[in-house]
Order: C-alpha cells, then structure tokens, then sequence
C-alpha cells in the first residue's frame, strides 16, 4: 500500500453511488467493478462501456523545440505526425528498460500532448525535465484533465448524441479539440480495449455531469459503467502491455514484442545505445501468449516451465470473458517462445499444461475503425 492518503478522482462520489467496488490502484481509489467484470467486459465487446480513467496522467510540452523533446524522450517518431494525430510510443532508461509506455498527441508544430500511467505520471515529468535542453516547456498538466473512455462497438452513436463535432471524420489514432455535452473536450479515438472508442479529456469540473449524460445516451445500447477489472481483462485480449507486468524498467523494447514502437533511424534518443548493443548482443527472452489446456487459471507471477523447468514467468494471466479461455502472456527464453509449443504453469503446487499461441488473441472485426 503506498504511503499516504489514496487519491480520488472528482467522479469518486459518482462511484460510489453507481454502487462500485473500489479498490487501491496505483496510489488511487478507483471503482474495480459496479455490476461483473464478465458483464462489463461483454458490454465493451458486444456494444459500449464507459471508463472513469482520471488517474491516469497528462504532460503537456510547448514551445519551439518541443517536437526536438518529444523525439529525445520518446522512442517512436513524433515528427511523422500530423496535427490532430496520435501515436503510442515509450520512454526509457539510459540502459534501455521502460520509463513508462504513453500516448503523444500533437496538438501543433509547437504543442505536444502526453497520456502517461497513472503510477508513473510524477516519475515520467521528472524524467522529461531532467533531458530537457531544448527550447520547450514542460507543464504537469493532470489536475486539469478528468479523462473517460468510451469503448465500444456502439461508441460512436453513443457519443454522436452529444456532441456537433463530426466523429466519422476522426480516424483511429486521431483526435479533435471540440465539445461534448457543451463543454470543451479533446476527443481522441483511442483507448485500451482493443475496440472502436474514444478518450475524452475534460476540465474535471465536468466530469460528473458529461459520465451520468453518457450513461444515458447509451442506455439503449445497453451501455454499463466499467471498472478496472474489466479494463484489465479487455487488454488482456487485445495483447496490451500493462505497465509493472509486461513492461518495466528492467524489460526492453523488442524482449516485449514492441521493437515497431522504435523507431532507431531518428537519430539519437535515451535508450538508443543500449538497444544497439542489444540488438548486437541478441535477445535472449521474449513475450508471449499462451492458452490454458486444462481449466487452471495462470495468474500474474506464476512460475513457467518447459520439460520440467522453471524458465520464465507469467506477466499477466486470467479468464478471456469474450474467448471462453484462460489466457495469458508469460516471458521465456528465445530458444522456447515458438507458437505451438507445450509448457506448463505452476499453480498452486501443480503443473499446469499450457499452449503458446499467437497474439493479439483477440482482434476486432476489419469493418470497424
């Protein structure tokens, strides 16, 4: 438990109203479930489910080198984006491990805009400040965002009752400065279900207002309000890294299968040399998926073995609501981490029989966004 007093979200009441289970979260009391996770997972999958997620942080970097920033701190290549474009990338350490995985917004030539985890924000604005010898301002911007995901097959009707702006014309991984509910809000098409949806960042005194008019033009999708048990399971599915689990600061790009998030022709970025060396050096572990064969559940930090021997371990692991399987993703070493090959979990004192598999495991249909 961290030290202190937990955090709260100016929707905290709301929650508690809805009848959420709140639970500790990365120094944050945040609603785990209202109704199931299995029913709120479904609802995201087969319709449209809305997420408080406030907690997580913002950074906002300006001026006229803050592109020059943005590319020194991060991996991926900010100069290939367009105004009104976003794209997932990472910062790192110095020896190539994870800082925190983030999604960089550019507002304009002069204005970059960061989503950030919600346990790392503080660190993260640290880690930019401490490389910024450029001509930028760096601005912990998160107490001025509330920020709700809307995910979902019917996301788009849900939130067209709400807002003038045209959201056929915003295409994935792109976002706009317009309104919702009459509000200022930055409606970004994104999110961490691996469904259509959108992220709406507001002023926080809006918050609860533009929640309660969403679960409202959604109740006849059957729209549910979602908590994090559902968010975890969803990302599960769709192969997402979590930060502390897949990704940390011990864990580099290509071991996490997030090589196409560096981009090593750019020029000079933290990290840059030590993933030369690794790349000279070779990789010697790699994340994977895998299925249960038998009805054991893996869970996080469960040891994994091949032919009798302890090798790697699950990063993250449970119940696939919509698949009807147990999945999971697990590292091992390279010589191992082949689709189709046998391996077995331990859990609770026994041997597990699992699968490797392909990943995403789940993939939404082509025809959406």
């Amino acid at each position: 438990m961290p030290a202190g007093p937990l955090k709260r979200t100016p929707l905290y009441e709301l929650h508690r109203e809805l009848g959420a289970r709140m639970v500790e979260f990365g120094g944050w009391e945040m609603p785990v479930q209202y109704s199931s996770i299995i029913e709120e997972h479904l609802a995201v999958r087969r319709a449209v489910g809305l997420f408080d997620v406030s907690h997580m942080g913002e950074i906002e970097i300006r001026g006229p080198e803050a592109l020059a920033l943005v590319e020194y701190v991060t991996t991926n290549q900010a100069s290939r984006l367009n105004a009104g474009q976003a794209q997932y990338s990472a910062m790192l350490y110095e020896h190539g491990g994870f800082v925190d995985d983030l999604l960089v917004h550019k507002v304009a030539d002069d204005h970059y805009f960061l989503c950030v985890n919600a346990s790392n924000q503080e660190k993260d604005y640290r880690h930019i400040l401490r490389y910024n010898r450029f001509r930028a301002e760096v601005e912990f911007a998160s107490d001025r965002y509330v920020q709700l995901a809307l995910q979902g097959p019917r996301a788009e009707q849900t939130l067209r009752r709400l807002t003038a702006t045209d959201l056929t014309a915003i295409r994935y991984y792109h976002f706009t400065d317009g309104e919702v509910c009459g509000v200022p809000a930055r409606i970004a098409r994104t999110g961490y279900t691996g469904e259509d949806g959108f992220e709406l960042y507001l002023a926080p005194e809006h918050g609860v207002r533009v929640f309660r008019e969403l679960l409202r033009a959604g109740e006849e999708f059957g729209i549910r309000p979602c908590g994090l048990g559902a968010r975890n399971t969803l990302r599960l599915e769709a192969k997402m890294a979590l930060y502390g689990h897949e990704i940390d600061a011990s864990i580099r790009p290509p071991e996490a299968d997030l090589n196409w998030i560096v981009k090593m022709d750019k020029g000079e970025f933290v990290g840059r040399a030590a993933l030369e060396r690794l790349a000279a050096a070779g990789v010697r572990r790699r994340l994977v998926g895998f299925e249960m064969l038998d009805r054991a559940i893996a869970r996080d930090g469960y040891p994994v073995y091949v032919e009798g021997r302890a090798v790697g371990w699950v990063t993250s692991g449970g119940p696939a609501p919509f698949l009807n399987k147990n999945i999971g993703l697990c590292y091992l070493p390279v010589e191992f981490a082949e689709i189709g090959r046998t391996i077995q979990i331990g859990v609770r004192g026994r041997l597990a029989e699992a699968q490797t598999v392909r990943t995403p495991f789940y993939k939404r249909a082509k025809s959406n966004p």
